[in-house]
């Protein structure tokens, strides 16, 4: 009797050290992924980004909404990034095969064509089997309840705030100038990374019907 009860102490121990051990593997937000530039090369996100306002969008080069957002994006960029807001742009072939280019052509596209200076990272997928890391932690109930679901076309956006945390979500129709995406930003900057303002900002899920 008293070995059946040693045993199952232990495995009850043994259960609680594997749950312990997988929350501390469990990323801690969407920004503790490594990834690959558009270039190739590997990036830190929450390196790289530590206390930065962070814009992660999932872009394509042949959508009805890549004139303006890109152009929108890069005036975001040149208004806000002395400011501290970084934008993420993961282009992604997942919506009509409309990003169908290498990284290359990608690069190519958005430099000459948008004059685009905010960082390009390696083409991905933002749905399926072979979703990045990143994007499972963001549409995912169990990481990111407030904000997940599928991403539903080209153009949607997070908002990560300084302390690494999603603040906001905006779908494809939510053009990155307007009132409701530049006051979450203004917001997210203004704040102290992990200070109690956030919980008194006004930044939610706004987000707009995709545009298909």
């Amino acid at each position: 009797m008293k070995r059946v009860s040693f045993l199952l102490i232990a495995c009850m121990v043994l259960a609680l050290v594997g749950v312990a051990q997988a929350e501390d593997k469990a990323p801690a937000g969407p920004l503790n992924f490594k990834v690959k530039d558009i270039d190739g090369k590997e990036v830190d996100l929450a390196k790289k980004y530590e206390g930065k306002v962070c814009l992660i969008v999932n872009v394509a080069s042949k959508c009805g909404l890549t004139d303006d957002h890109y152009k929108k994006l890069a005036e975001l960029d040149k208004k806000y990034k002395e400011k501290g807001l970084a934008i993420l742009a993961f282009p992604a072939n997942d919506f009509k095969e409309q990003e169908p280019g290498t990284n290359e052509e990608i690069k190519e596209f958005c430099t000459s064509k948008y004059g685009v200076d905010f960082d390009l990272f390696s083409k991905i997928a933002v749905t399926g089997d072979e979703k990045a890391p990143m994007y499972g932690y963001l549409t995912s109930e169990e990481t990111n309840k407030k904000f997940a679901g599928d991403i539903k076309w080209n153009f949607t956006k997070f908002l990560v705030g300084k302390d690494g945390k999603v603040v906001a979500r905006f779908e494809p129709k939510t053009m990155p100038d307007t009132e409701e995406v530049i006051k979450a930003i203004e917001d997210a900057l203004a704040a102290e990374a992990g200070g109690s303002e956030w919980d008194d900002l006004n930044i939610g899920n706004l987000s707009g019907q995709a545009v298909l």
